[in-house]
């Protein structure tokens, strides 16, 4: 295959969708009017195995602890969508959230979080924005898109 013949995957980030599971509805909800989605931010520790009967004298180590990391959206404020944030801010069990992609085939990963920041964003001549960050907890399940 030449270079010429090289078509990029690559997918644009509109009509990304973040949810926010609903018990009453038994459903995932759209939270609207998200400008941008960062994250998961996951990281792993590694645990220095490195002895005086290492060869080479390269360190080496073992995988530790995966930790999640965290998820924050940027969206325009409503004072609803503001304020079933609040609700889950102020609840201390993880929600459910699902992030759908624009993939083909629309891949998604869910995870559980608590809604860890809730700042708000006031300026003089622009839209109020919320910036939203989420502490997961426990694994990221993602789910590659199906196509037909």
């Amino acid at each position: 295959m030449s270079s010429s013949d090289f078509v990029s995957e690559a997918v644009a980030g509109i009509g990304a969708v973040f949810a926010r599971w609903d018990a009453g509805e038994s459903e995932f909800v759209e939270l609207a009017e998200v400008l941008d989605i960062t994250g998961p931010s996951m990281s792993r520790t590694t645990i220095d195995t490195t002895s005086l009967s290492s060869i080479g004298g390269y360190m080496t180590a073992i995988g530790g602890l995966r930790d999640p990391g965290t998820i924050s959206f940027n969206m325009i404020f409503s004072a609803d969508r503001y304020d079933l944030l609040l609700t889950d801010f102020e609840d201390s069990d993880n929600g459910t959230y699902q992030i759908t992609l624009p993939d083909p085939g629309g891949s998604t990963l869910e995870f559980e979080a608590l809604v860890t920041e809730l700042p708000l964003s006031v300026p003089v001549n622009d839209k109020i924005t919320c910036n939203v960050t989420f502490k997961i907890s426990g694994p990221v399940t993602f789910t590659p898109g199906t196509t037909a």
